[in-house]
């Protein structure tokens, strides 16, 4: 059963009502969504994340905002996978822990091309969905939102904490609702690998990519 949830009315930085959303996936953006239609924010979607891979996983979590997307009419901006582009900037970086400086690199990547996306289609204001995540470091991905529109006059990175109010536990409500595909790693091929091990040293099997969603009897 859906929680009733009572909001307040957000304001991006300087009160402006046209936001760009960095998705990094629907689970993560269903209730950043929710929260900014409430609030009658005009937003639209920006996908960028050649982080993921493999490329099933990649297009999974893709299709999944886009499916969340269409049924909301909500804008959805599809931006290059650009994966070379991405495995060359973690070069040396591979064995660095969660959280670390393949992390920042990666948000940085993501949030500059978001910057620019929205600089050049006159968006005041960015966010992300990244920070909802329990397991992401909120300081660590706010100065990068920082750092990725400093270059841009006019433009704000609205840091706004989407895991306050219920908000991480409306996520979870909301992904089950709508039976999304639950990704069970951060996203890249260093993240699988240390997931993999991980599990392994639990006695766990390693994770199937395709198989697990929110709302089954097997969603953890």
């Amino acid at each position: 059963m859906m929680t009733e949830v009572s909001r307040p009315v957000l304001t991006p930085p300087d009160g402006h009502r046209k936001v760009l959303l960095h998705s990094c996936c629907a689970p993560c953006s269903g209730e950043v969504m929710e929260a900014m239609t409430a609030s009658g924010i005009d937003y639209t979607i920006f996908f960028y994340n050649p982080n993921i891979h493999p490329e099933r996983e990649y297009l999974l979590r893709k299709d999944e905002n886009i499916r969340f997307a269409d049924k909301h009419g909500v804008p959805f901006i599809d931006a290059d996978y650009d994966r070379d582009n991405w495995f060359a900037r973690a070069k040396g970086m591979e064995w660095v822990p969660e959280r670390g400086e393949r992390c920042t690199m990666c948000f940085d990547m993501r949030f500059e091309r978001t910057a620019l996306y929205a600089h050049e289609h006159d968006f005041p204001v960015m966010t992300s969905s990244l920070g909802i995540s329990r397991w992401k470091n909120m300081a660590q991905i706010n100065d990068c939102g920082q750092r990725a529109v400093s270059p841009y006059d006019g433009l704000s990175y609205w840091d706004f904490n989407w895991r306050k109010g219920g908000g991480a536990a409306r996520m979870i409500e909301i992904s089950k609702k709508e039976r999304f595909y639950q990704q069970e790693y951060c996203g890249c091929v260093y993240s699988l690998r240390d997931t993999n091990m991980h599990r392994r040293g639990q006695g766990r099997p390693a994770i199937e990519i395709g198989k697990l969603y929110y709302g089954t009897d097997e969603d953890a």
